[in-house]
């Protein structure tokens, strides 16, 4: 292996552990959120206590847009290394938070209160990581391996959520149900801000990019605008576009990855150990998908996989859903969550590069990281929520027909968007000029 590809995997390695840890502490919100429900609120039926937590877990997600302006303004004017290094602090600082947070029946809803405000920095931190991760694989990678690299983001989210799921199993195991409801839960959260304090050290020490350090080097004639939202609007197509392709992929993953367990227990009736270890054995799976569907990638493009999962979702969602209700055993669960994850994989695989690649490099995080951070306040974060309302409701069927209809609008988009993948991430300030295509002999990327 030559040192630069050497160089390369290590800063796959570095942005890949750190992600990994900041989208456990965010997974296992969920993951633990049926055992600590009713330590944060009064007492009542078993939906209105996961409803509550659901909102705070939602309102999370509202905190993402911030977090994407701010760090992404971060990335593009302090680095991807610095924007990377902050988001983990602030990661740290709310698992601590939610590790100490006391009950309702300690300090009535301040106990809520507290495990609000340790959303609100989640949801800063993963409005920030996504975008400056995204960014830092994309331009980290080589020129045509960038689907392959880029995949590890959601490699290292789902092996998050895996540790997270693992976790929970060894302590269902370990634990009485009794001793998780009452003080078990707040392991994973004291165990999320050890492994942050250490992705701190490790994000300190890592290298930047040569896209970013090249770009700064050598000076920017906007270089007042990286990062502003002045120059996001000289990108208002690429920005719609980021929030469009993101809705029917967002509301997909977090339907079968945060959601899946509760469904499995509180719709089909699984135990909640039988629904825990479902979610983990398909996440496996998934996450060993993404590398292959991002290499693929490479090889016919970005739009053909996105079609892909968008027409699987559109039409195959209501039926898996509803298979799904009445799955009944481990193995029938696990095997329509593969199908709904395989068809996933379309989208996570790409997506991260894909919006890596729409925009130039003055204002690469932040192109990546608002637009993507409002889609999920808007669709990602309410997922949860809005399957829970409906089941209150007694339609919960309507939640179905909600995901595919997300997932049909994101088709409309694929089918009219340019190819992206050899897209020039060397690109420097808002547009490339004619004179910066002729001297690196590239060009702006026709649509298709």
């Amino acid at each position: 292996m030559g040192q630069a590809q050497t160089r390369h995997w290590k800063k796959i390695w570095v942005g890949s552990a750190g992600n990994m840890v900041e989208w456990f502490d965010w997974f296992v919100y969920a993951s633990f959120a049926t055992y600590f429900a009713g330590s944060f609120f009064p007492a009542g039926n078993d939906t209105a206590k996961l409803m509550n937590t659901a909102g705070i877990f939602a309102v999370g997600f509202f905190m993402r847009p911030v977090g994407g302006w701010l760090l992404g303004r971060v990335g593009d004017r302090r680095g991807r290394k610095a924007a990377l290094t902050l988001t983990v602090t602030l990661m740290s600082a709310s698992a601590v938070l939610i590790a100490v947070a006391p009950t309702y029946a300690v300090a009535g809803y301040g106990g809520a209160a507290v495990l609000l405000v340790a959303r609100l920095l989640q949801g800063l931190s993963v409005g920030g990581e996504y975008a400056a991760s995204a960014t830092y694989l994309t331009e980290a990678s080589a020129p045509g391996r960038r689907g392959f690299a880029s995949s590890f983001q959601y490699v290292s989210m789902t092996a998050g959520q895996i540790l997270g799921l693992g976790l929970l199993i060894l302590l269902q195991h370990t634990l009485s149900s009794a001793e998780l409801h009452d003080w078990g839960w707040r392991i994973p959260f004291a165990v999320g801000a050890l492994g942050a304090a250490v992705i701190f050290y490790l994000r300190r020490n890592m290298l930047e990019t040569e896209t970013y350090a090249e770009a700064a080097e050598d000076g920017d004639t906007e270089a007042a605008d990286r990062g502003t939202i002045r120059a996001l609007l000289r990108h208002k197509r690429e920005a719609f576009l980021v929030i469009a392709l993101t809705m029917g992929g967002t509301v997909a993953y977090y339907t079968y990855t945060t959601y899946l367990t509760k469904y499995l227990s509180n719709t089909a009736g699984l135990p909640k150990q039988t629904a825990t270890l479902v979610s983990f054995c398909a996440l496996i799976v998934f996450a060993a998908l993404q590398p292959l569907a991002g290499a693929l990638s490479d090889r016919i493009g970005r739009r053909p996989l996105l079609i892909t999962f968008a027409v699987g979702s559109t039409f195959l969602t209501v039926p898996i859903l509803t298979m799904l209700k009445h799955a009944g055993s481990f193995w029938p669960a696990l095997g329509l969550s593969l199908l709904a994850l395989v068809v996933v994989t379309g989208y996570t695989s790409i997506n991260a590069c894909v919006k890596a690649e729409l925009f130039p490099t003055g204002v690469r995080s932040l192109g990546v990281a608002l637009p993507y951070a409002i889609a999920n306040a808007l669709f990602g974060g309410t997922a949860e929520y809005v399957a829970l309302w409906f089941k209150d409701a007694g339609l919960e069927s309507g939640f179905y027909w909600y995901v595919a209809g997300c997932a049909a609008v994101s088709l409309v988009v694929y089918l009219t968007m340019r190819e992206t993948r050899d897209t020039d991430l060397r690109r420097v300030g808002a547009t490339p000029t004619s004179q910066e295509r002729t001297e690196t002999g590239t060009d702006t990327v026709p649509a298709s």
